[in-house]
Protein backbone atom coordinates (compact mmCIF):
# COMPACT_ATOMS: atom_id res chain seq x y z
CA UNK A 1 0.00 0.00 0.00
CA UNK A 2 1.64 3.11 -1.37
CA UNK A 3 1.23 6.69 0.80
CA UNK A 4 -1.20 7.76 -1.15
CA UNK A 5 -3.90 4.51 -0.76
CA UNK A 6 -6.34 4.40 2.50
CA UNK A 7 -6.30 1.37 4.65
CA UNK A 8 -9.53 -0.49 4.04
CA UNK A 9 -11.80 -0.78 7.17
CA UNK A 10 -13.38 -3.57 8.08
CA UNK A 11 -15.67 -2.89 10.98
CA UNK A 12 -16.54 -6.38 12.98
CA UNK A 13 -19.96 -7.64 14.43
CA UNK A 14 -18.03 -9.25 17.21
CA UNK A 15 -18.67 -6.31 19.07
CA UNK A 16 -21.90 -5.44 18.42
CA UNK A 17 -25.39 -6.51 20.42
CA UNK A 18 -25.75 -9.67 18.88
CA UNK A 19 -29.82 -8.29 19.33
CA UNK A 20 -29.54 -6.29 16.39
CA UNK A 21 -26.94 -7.48 13.88
CA UNK A 22 -29.19 -6.02 10.80
CA UNK A 23 -28.90 -2.61 12.11
CA UNK A 24 -25.05 -3.01 13.21
CA UNK A 25 -24.49 -3.80 9.27
CA UNK A 26 -26.41 -0.98 8.25
CA UNK A 27 -24.46 1.34 10.76
CA UNK A 28 -21.63 0.14 9.14
CA UNK A 29 -22.57 1.05 5.69
CA UNK A 30 -23.86 4.29 6.70
CA UNK A 31 -20.19 5.02 8.85
CA UNK A 32 -18.61 4.19 5.18
CA UNK A 33 -17.02 1.03 6.49
CA UNK A 34 -15.65 -0.57 3.68
CA UNK A 35 -16.02 -4.29 4.29
CA UNK A 36 -18.56 -6.06 7.16
CA UNK A 37 -16.47 -8.86 9.04
CA UNK A 38 -17.83 -11.53 10.45
CA UNK A 39 -16.24 -14.00 13.24
CA UNK A 40 -17.53 -17.39 12.95
CA UNK A 41 -16.47 -19.35 16.02
CA UNK A 42 -17.12 -23.25 16.98
CA UNK A 43 -16.56 -23.07 20.32
CA UNK A 44 -13.73 -25.97 19.65
CA UNK A 45 -10.78 -23.81 17.66
CA UNK A 46 -11.77 -20.73 19.99
CA UNK A 47 -13.37 -20.33 23.16
CA UNK A 48 -16.36 -18.90 22.27
CA UNK A 49 -19.73 -19.36 19.72
CA UNK A 50 -20.67 -16.57 16.79
CA UNK A 51 -23.08 -18.05 14.76
CA UNK A 52 -23.53 -19.45 11.02
CA UNK A 53 -24.45 -19.71 7.47
CA UNK A 54 -27.69 -19.37 8.52
CA UNK A 55 -27.13 -15.70 10.19
CA UNK A 56 -24.61 -14.72 7.00
CA UNK A 57 -27.22 -15.65 4.46
CA UNK A 58 -29.87 -13.53 6.76
CA UNK A 59 -27.29 -10.36 7.18
CA UNK A 60 -26.86 -10.61 3.06
CA UNK A 61 -30.20 -8.85 2.40
CA UNK A 62 -28.88 -6.10 4.43
CA UNK A 63 -25.82 -4.44 2.59
CA UNK A 64 -24.04 -4.72 -0.30
CA UNK A 65 -20.92 -4.27 1.17
CA UNK A 66 -18.34 -7.31 0.61
CA UNK A 67 -18.57 -10.00 3.42
CA UNK A 68 -15.11 -10.91 5.26
CA UNK A 69 -15.85 -14.30 6.62
CA UNK A 70 -13.53 -15.51 9.38
CA UNK A 71 -13.92 -19.27 9.81
CA UNK A 72 -12.19 -19.95 13.50
CA UNK A 73 -13.44 -23.31 13.21
CA UNK A 74 -11.99 -26.87 12.89
CA UNK A 75 -12.33 -28.30 9.54
CA UNK A 76 -13.46 -25.25 7.66
CA UNK A 77 -13.41 -27.76 4.94
CA UNK A 78 -16.90 -28.96 5.93
CA UNK A 79 -18.47 -25.61 5.66
CA UNK A 80 -17.02 -23.74 2.90
CA UNK A 81 -19.61 -24.32 0.14
CA UNK A 82 -22.51 -23.01 2.71
CA UNK A 83 -20.97 -19.95 3.82
CA UNK A 84 -20.37 -19.42 -0.20
CA UNK A 85 -23.91 -20.12 -0.86
CA UNK A 86 -24.94 -17.59 2.30
CA UNK A 87 -23.50 -14.66 0.75
CA UNK A 88 -19.55 -14.67 1.77
CA UNK A 89 -17.64 -12.25 -0.82
CA UNK A 90 -13.93 -13.35 1.30
CA UNK A 91 -13.62 -16.73 3.38
CA UNK A 92 -10.65 -17.06 5.31
CA UNK A 93 -9.06 -20.06 7.13
CA UNK A 94 -6.91 -20.40 9.70
CA UNK A 95 -3.65 -22.19 8.89
CA UNK A 96 -3.75 -24.20 12.85
CA UNK A 97 -7.44 -25.44 11.38
CA UNK A 98 -7.23 -28.16 9.04
CA UNK A 99 -4.29 -30.43 7.13
CA UNK A 100 -5.02 -29.96 3.71
CA UNK A 101 -4.92 -26.06 3.43
CA UNK A 102 -4.16 -26.09 0.26
CA UNK A 103 -7.36 -27.64 -0.92
CA UNK A 104 -9.70 -25.85 1.30
CA UNK A 105 -8.46 -22.49 -0.44
CA UNK A 106 -8.32 -24.15 -3.91
CA UNK A 107 -12.40 -25.25 -3.43
CA UNK A 108 -12.92 -21.39 -2.08
CA UNK A 109 -11.82 -19.80 -5.32
CA UNK A 110 -13.63 -22.60 -7.37
CA UNK A 111 -16.62 -20.98 -6.06
CA UNK A 112 -15.62 -17.83 -6.95
CA UNK A 113 -14.60 -16.60 -3.93
CA UNK A 114 -11.84 -14.64 -2.72
CA UNK A 115 -9.55 -16.97 -0.20
CA UNK A 116 -7.65 -15.90 3.02
CA UNK A 117 -5.55 -17.52 5.28
CA UNK A 118 -5.32 -16.76 8.93
CA UNK A 119 -2.57 -17.31 11.59
CA UNK A 120 -2.97 -17.36 15.46
CA UNK A 121 -0.27 -15.19 17.50
CA UNK A 122 1.58 -18.23 18.26
CA UNK A 123 2.34 -19.72 14.40
CA UNK A 124 5.49 -18.27 12.32
CA UNK A 125 4.36 -16.69 9.15
CA UNK A 126 7.11 -18.05 6.89
CA UNK A 127 4.95 -21.06 7.74
CA UNK A 128 2.55 -20.40 5.40
CA UNK A 129 5.22 -19.01 2.32
CA UNK A 130 3.83 -21.58 0.26
CA UNK A 131 0.87 -21.27 -0.07
CA UNK A 132 1.12 -17.36 -0.74
CA UNK A 133 0.88 -17.82 -4.51
CA UNK A 134 -2.74 -19.22 -3.76
CA UNK A 135 -4.65 -16.24 -1.55
CA UNK A 136 -5.82 -13.17 -1.99
CA UNK A 137 -5.40 -12.29 1.61
CA UNK A 138 -3.24 -13.23 4.29
CA UNK A 139 -5.09 -12.37 8.10
CA UNK A 140 -2.54 -11.86 10.83
CA UNK A 141 -4.26 -12.32 14.48
CA UNK A 142 -2.87 -9.85 16.59
CA UNK A 143 -4.52 -11.13 19.41
CA UNK A 144 -5.53 -14.33 20.50
CA UNK A 145 -8.46 -15.46 18.89
CA UNK A 146 -12.23 -16.35 20.09
CA UNK A 147 -13.32 -12.26 22.17
CA UNK A 148 -13.58 -8.71 21.37
CA UNK A 149 -11.72 -5.64 23.42
CA UNK A 150 -8.49 -7.61 23.45
CA UNK A 151 -5.04 -5.56 23.53
CA UNK A 152 -3.10 -5.83 20.56
CA UNK A 153 -0.15 -8.48 21.21
CA UNK A 154 2.82 -6.16 19.39
CA UNK A 155 5.36 -8.54 18.60
CA UNK A 156 2.71 -9.64 15.74
CA UNK A 157 3.71 -6.77 13.94
CA UNK A 158 6.62 -8.37 12.92
CA UNK A 159 4.39 -10.72 10.66
CA UNK A 160 2.91 -7.57 8.99
CA UNK A 161 6.86 -6.52 8.52
CA UNK A 162 7.87 -9.84 7.24
CA UNK A 163 4.40 -10.09 4.99
CA UNK A 164 5.06 -6.77 3.63
CA UNK A 165 8.83 -7.48 2.58
CA UNK A 166 7.68 -11.16 1.21
CA UNK A 167 4.73 -9.38 -1.32
CA UNK A 168 7.62 -6.36 -2.29
CA UNK A 169 10.67 -9.14 -3.38
CA UNK A 170 8.01 -11.80 -4.96
CA UNK A 171 5.28 -9.54 -6.17
CA UNK A 172 2.37 -11.31 -4.75
CA UNK A 173 -0.59 -9.66 -4.70
CA UNK A 174 -2.40 -10.81 -1.43
CA UNK A 175 -3.82 -8.08 1.12
CA UNK A 176 -2.40 -7.90 4.67
CA UNK A 177 -5.23 -7.58 6.92
CA UNK A 178 -4.85 -7.09 10.49
CA UNK A 179 -7.35 -8.00 13.28
CA UNK A 180 -6.88 -7.57 17.17
CA UNK A 181 -6.71 -4.50 19.63
CA UNK A 182 -6.78 -2.07 17.01
CA UNK A 183 -8.24 1.49 17.77
CA UNK A 184 -6.69 5.23 17.18
CA UNK A 185 -3.78 5.07 19.69
CA UNK A 186 -2.50 1.53 17.51
CA UNK A 187 -3.78 1.53 13.93
CA UNK A 188 -0.93 3.99 12.57
CA UNK A 189 2.19 1.37 13.70
CA UNK A 190 -0.41 -1.49 12.64
CA UNK A 191 -0.59 0.41 8.77
CA UNK A 192 3.26 1.45 9.00
CA UNK A 193 4.06 -2.60 10.11
CA UNK A 194 2.11 -3.51 6.56
CA UNK A 195 -1.53 -3.90 6.92
CA UNK A 196 -3.48 -3.07 4.38
CA UNK A 197 -6.93 -3.97 5.98
CA UNK A 198 -7.81 -3.36 9.16
CA UNK A 199 -10.00 -5.40 11.12
CA UNK A 200 -11.83 -3.52 13.86
CA UNK A 201 -14.62 -4.39 16.83
CA UNK A 202 -14.99 -2.11 20.24
CA UNK A 203 -13.01 0.62 18.39
CA UNK A 204 -16.25 1.80 16.36
CA UNK A 205 -19.17 0.02 17.83
CA UNK A 206 -18.16 1.79 21.18
CA UNK A 207 -17.36 5.44 19.51
CA UNK A 208 -19.83 7.88 19.62
CA UNK A 209 -19.64 8.58 15.93
CA UNK A 210 -18.56 5.22 14.19
CA UNK A 211 -18.58 7.44 10.88
CA UNK A 212 -15.68 9.77 12.85
CA UNK A 213 -14.03 7.34 14.01
CA UNK A 214 -13.45 4.83 10.78
CA UNK A 215 -12.03 8.72 9.09
CA UNK A 216 -9.79 8.63 12.04
CA UNK A 217 -8.63 5.17 11.69
CA UNK A 218 -7.77 5.82 7.93
CA UNK A 219 -5.54 8.79 8.62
Amino acid sequence: MNAAQKPIIAPSILSADFGYLAEAVKTIEAGRGDWVHLDIMDGSFVPNITFGPQMVASLRKQTGLPFDVHLMINHPENFIEKFAGAGADIITIHYESTVHVHRVLTEITRLGKKAGISIVPSTSAALISDIFPFVDLVLIMTVNPGFGGQSLIECTLDKLKYLKQIKQEKGYTFLIEADGGINRDTAKMVLDAGAEVLVVGSAVFKAKNMAEEIRALRG
